[in-house]
């Protein structure tokens, strides 16, 4: 292992950690930086992976106060339980079709040329739907029903295709079903929990057998990376975004698609 290596380790750790709660696709800025730097990390994708789980701890060690409530009142307060109840919900269909179509997915889909495409449609379909948008009926997390939750799920499942972005499309959806814009936020954030922690058990479980020593500090300088770079970006989205909206994020969006759509066509 290289200080080059580890250098690269670092900058996709904060990569991770910059993008995962951005509705700008962290899996597709990974998957466009892993080539540029030619970065050769442990197999199976298990590097990505882990370290978006460590932008998900560092959610869970910023909403703790939240959680530790929820699990805590979860048989007695009604309002817990609809919490609890709404993730597990929207956690369900990217589960199932997750298991199905991961093979697939990462063998055919995982492409700088794909994230390119999304990237530029994901960043339209912001724009137009900031624009078009309901007005906000849902302004918490605890009156989500389960209709509403099952159908940001349904949403979510879209992001499995690279680029897309898993944050973007609960954000989004969430959006398009009535819910106001930082409640749509915080959702997302709390759905990455269950979502993210399944990918990285069914990602190291398939690939126990071929971790090295190296592999496993460089899936620990990466993690950490991510962890601390997302508790600096979380906060400072929260606020932005209940003043200003999406729409920076989709002009990034479209801008860095269509500059690596160039940077492909001159290869």
């Amino acid at each position: 292992m290289t200080i080059e290596t580890i250098i690269n380790a670092i900058l996709l750790g904060v990569i991770e950690g910059a993008t995962e709660y951005l509705p700008v696709s962290s899996t597709g800025h990974l998957i466009v930086f892993v080539d540029l730097l030619g970065f050769i990390g442990p197999p199976g994708k298990v590097f990505e992976i882990v370290i978006q789980v460590g932008a998900v701890l560092a959610v869970c060690l910023l909403y703790f106060g939240k959680l530790f409530g929820v699990l805590r009142d979860f048989t007695a307060d009604p309002a817990a339980r609809r919490f609890v109840y709404a993730i597990l919900l929207a956690f369900l269909p990217a589960a199932v079709l997750g298991v199905l179509l991961h093979k697939y997915i990462k063998a055919y889909l995982f492409s700088p040329a794909v994230v390119a495409t999304t990237l530029i449609l994901g960043g339209i379909a912001i724009l137009v739907i900031e624009r078009l948008r309901p007005v906000p009926r849902v302004r918490s997390i605890e009156a989500f029903g389960p209709r509403l939750a099952l159908g940001i799920g349904l949403i979510q499942c879209i992001a499995m295709i690279p680029g897309v972005s898993r944050s973007g499309a609960t954000i989004l959806g969430a959006l398009l079903l009535g819910v106001e814009r930082k409640t749509a936020a915080e959702f997302s954030f709390f759905l990455a929990i269950p979502t993210l922690f399944g990918a990285a058990v069914y990602d190291l479980w398939s690939n126990r057998e071929s971790l090295t020593g190296d592999g496993a500090l460089l899936l620990l300088i990466g993690f950490a990376a991510a962890f601390v770079t997302a508790m600096l970006v979380v906060r400072w989205m929260i606020d932005f975004v209940s003043r200003n909206g999406f729409g920076l994020f989709a002009w990034y969006r479209i801008v860095f698609g269509l500059g690596l759509a160039v940077i492909l066509w001159m290869r």
